[in-house]
């Protein structure tokens, strides 16, 4: 039975932006809009979330590609587009082309895949390297649960296949498993994806926010879904592709295609942790879990020499590791950022 492996250290010579924990700046995650299509209960459970982007000023395009360039200075390689849902932003075609202007390394974006059979190939032409869609269920019941009465499973997989048309040849595949909701779903969604490019990953149900009632009793570890994928296909771990990486890999030993594991709860990633988030209000998290943010549009009448500075302090200064305690006392009634506000 194999285990799952633990992420490798990073070494404080990667980069010249290191905080408290020796942890360097790679990835930013950029939330565009806190809208969305969907309204899961994990994620953006309460009707009220819905108007809340309407409330308060978005940062603007050039904002955003001003404070992209000087986190590429700062040392960042990877950049994912986020939301709430992205593909929701106007002009993202155009953001995506002058984000690859700037030469980041590594353009991501994850959606719900509800509009991507529309938007795939202009997604693909505008030059994003890679495509994460959330897909918790193949059955159509389970998944209208999961995403408060919206779209289908097989709205999803359309859209996988035109990205597949476009020229994506391997996308990742979000599958987050909540006890008494979709673990039967895991058997048969690795089934769908086995013999593909597409790379399924499970993901521990997570403490993000405070609007989803979540409870421990609801997660079902990823030791326990990787012994239930091996009793049926069985796996061998793979090596990780990079530092920071947060899935565990592996591959299957009697057929084509890769698994992984993201396991906040049960596995804690926190000493790794490579992650900047920005909201679409422009405020700035160091952790998924965060209690509060920095407000960077205070910033943003500075020259770029002072921002550099300002987003540096930032992150020379983070500390955050909830993960790694969250089951202590002082961390119980912690009001946590929604999830749909920062994209995961």
């Amino acid at each position: 039975m194999p285990t799952l492996q633990m992420p490798l250290n990073f070494s404080a010579t990667e980069t010249h932006c290191i905080d408290q924990l020796n942890r360097p700046l790679h990835d930013v995650r950029i939330s565009l809009t806190d809208q969305c299509n969907f309204s899961c209960p994990h994620c953006k459970p309460t009707k009220q979330s819905q108007s809340l982007g309407k409330k308060k000023q978005l940062i603007s395009f050039d904002e955003i590609l001003r404070i992209s360039k000087i986190l590429i200075d700062l040392g960042v390689k990877k950049i994912r587009l986020t939301g709430g849902e992205p593909l929701l932003y106007k002009n993202l075609s155009f953001l995506i082309k002058q984000l690859k202007a700037l030469g980041i390394e590594d353009l991501a974006l994850t959606t719900n895949g509800y509009l991507l059979s529309d938007q795939a190939i202009q997604l693909k032409k505008s030059g994003l390297d890679r495509i994460t869609v959330s897909l918790n269920s193949l059955d159509e019941k389970i998944y209208k649960k999961m995403t408060g009465g919206f779209g289908s499973p097989q709205n999803v997989l359309s859209g996988i296949t035109s990205c597949e048309q476009a020229g994506f040849s391997s996308l990742k595949i979000n599958v987050l498993v909540k006890k008494g909701m979709n673990e039967s779903e895991i058997i048969p969604i690795v089934r769908y994806f086995r013999n593909t490019k597409h790379i399924v990953r499970f993901i521990e149900y997570m403490d993000v926010g405070t609007e989803n009632n979540w409870s421990e009793k609801d997660v079902i570890s990823s030791i326990n879904i990787l012994r239930k994928i091996h009793e049926t296909f069985p796996v061998a771990p793979l090596e990780q592709n990079y530092r920071g990486e947060v899935a565990r890999r592996y591959a299957y030993k009697n057929g084509k295609g890769e698994i992984g594991f993201i396991s906040s709860i049960s596995q804690p990633f926190c000493q790794d942790c490579n992650r900047l988030r920005l909201s679409s209000g422009g405020e700035l998290y160091t952790c998924l879990f965060a209690e509060n943010a920095f407000d960077l549009k205070k910033h943003l009448h500075k020259n770029n020499a002072e921002l550099f500075k300002v987003l540096q302090n930032i992150w020379n200064k983070r500390e955050d590791q909830y993960s790694e305690m969250r089951f202590c006392a002082n961390n119980k009634n912690r009001n946590k950022i929604e999830m749909y506000r920062i994209g995961g």
